[in-house]
C-alpha cells in the first residue's frame, strides 16, 4: 500500500458474503478496460457471516485487494474512518457492498474529480429501487440537510461518492456522521462539491441493515455536524449571544414590571403574583445559564489540544 495508485475503492460491509465476489469482479473488469492503477479495500465491519473468509480468498487471488477485519460491529462510519485511512489512491471512490452501487459509475466520477477539478462528488439515484418506506423519509432527510448545510445536492446518503484523497484525509468520520461527509468537506474548506446521476439497482443477495430509527439519528446528527462546523472552535459565539439575548429580554420585562408598580398600578398585585414576574425571572436564569456554558466550553476548548489544528493546502 506504499504506491501511489489512481484509485482506491473503499467498500464497508456487514455480511455480505454472497455479493462479495462478483462485486469484486466487475470493480476488477471496469479498472482493467480502463488501465486505472488501483487499490480494493474491504472493510469487514464485524460480519457474523462468512465475508471475511471471501475477502481472504479475493486477496489471494488479486494484490490489489486489501482487507480490514473489525473485531465487532461498529458502524459504516468507523469502517470509513479506517478505510480512509489506509487510502493511497489520488481518487477515492466509495460504495456499498450490496451490489445496488454500479462500478460502470467509476469512471465517470474519476474524470470529474481529475479533469473538471471537483473536490467530492456525491451519485444521485434519482431513480431507486427502494420501497416507499425508505424513500419519502430520504426525501425529508435530504431536505432538511440542505436547509441546514447550504450545499445543494439530491442525495446525501448515496454511498457511491469520489473523493480527492485530501478531502478523505482531512475530514474525520464518526459516529454515525456518514451521511455527511459531503458537509464535514465544506466546513474542513472543499468548496467546489458536485453530484453526478448515478444507477441504482435492487439488491440483489440479502436485506437491508438498516432500520427506521436511522432518520431520527440522522436529524440529530445533522444538527451536531452544523454547530460543530459553525461553532466548534468559538462556541462563545453561539452560547453567550443566546444568552445575553435571553438574559436582556428578562431584564427589559422585570424594568417594566417595576416602572408599572411603582408608578402605574400601585394598589394591584404584587410583582411575585404576576405571570410575567416569573417568565422574567425564567429568562434571566436560562440566559445566564446559557452564558456560562459557552464560558466552559471556551475553557474546554482552549486547553484542547486540536485547538490550533488548521487544514494548509500549500506553501511556497
Amino acid at each position: 500500500m506504499s504506491t501511489s495508485k489512481n484509485i482506491s475503492v473503499v467498500i464497508p460491509l456487514f455480511n455480505e458474503e454472497e455479493s462479495l465476489p462478483e462485486l469484486h469482479a466487475w470493480i476488477q473488469k471496469v479498472m482493467n478496460e480502463n488501465q486505472y492503477s488501483y487499490e480494493v479495500v474491504f472493510v469487514d465491519d464485524g460480519s457474523s457471516d462468512q465475508s471475511w473468509k471471501v475477502i481472504e480468498e479475493l486477496q489471494a487471488k488479486d494484490s490489489n485487494v486489501v482487507g480490514i477485519k473489525f473485531q465487532r460491529n461498529y458502524g459504516k462510519s468507523a469502517a470509513l474512518h479506517m478505510g480512509f485511512q489506509k487510502v493511497v489512491g489520488d481518487v477515492v471512490i466509495t460504495m456499498d457492498a450490496d451490489l445496488q452501487d454500479s462500478p460502470d459509475e467509476i469512471p465517470g466520477l474519476y474524470k470529474m474529480i481529475t479533469d473538471e477539478g471537483y473536490d467530492l462528488i456525491s451519485g444521485w439515484k434519482k431513480k431507486r429501487y427502494d420501497p416507499i418506506t425508505k424513500t419519502i423519509p430520504t426525501k425529508l432527510f435530504n431536505w432538511a440537510t440542505r436547509k441546514l448545510s447550504g450545499i445543494y445536492l439530491h442525495d446525501f446518503n448515496c454511498g457511491l461518492k469520489a473523493y480527492k484523497k485530501s478531502v478523505v484525509k482531512s475530514v474525520e468520520v464518526y459516529g454515525e456522521m456518514h451521511r455527511y461527509i459531503p458537509v464535514l468537506a465544506k466546513f474542513a474548506g472543499f468548496k467546489k462539491i458536485g453530484e453526478k446521476v448515478v444507477q441504482h439497482q435492487a439488491r440483489k443477495y440479502g436485506k437491508t441493515k438498516f432500520g427506521m430509527n436511522r432518520f431520527m439519528n440522522g436529524f440529530l446528527d445533522l444538527i451536531t455536524v452544523t454547530f460543530m462546523g459553525r461553532f466548534g472552535k468559538k462556541p462563545m459565539h453561539f452560547f453567550g449571544a443566546m444568552g445575553t439575548l435571553m438574559f436582556f429580554l428578562g431584564f427589559l420585562l422585570a424594568i417594566y414590571l417595576g416602572i408599572m408598580k411603582l408608578f402605574v398600578d400601585t394598589e394591584g398585585k404584587l410583582i411575585a403574583q404576576r405571570t410575567e414576574f416569573y417568565l422574567a425571572l425564567t429568562f434571566m436564569i436560562i440566559g445566564s445559564q446559557m452564558f456560562l456554558t459557552g464560558f466552559i466550553a471556551e475553557l474546554v476548548n482552549r486547553n484542547s489540544s486540536s485547538r490550533n489544528n488548521y487544514l494548509v493546502e500549500k506553501e511556497v
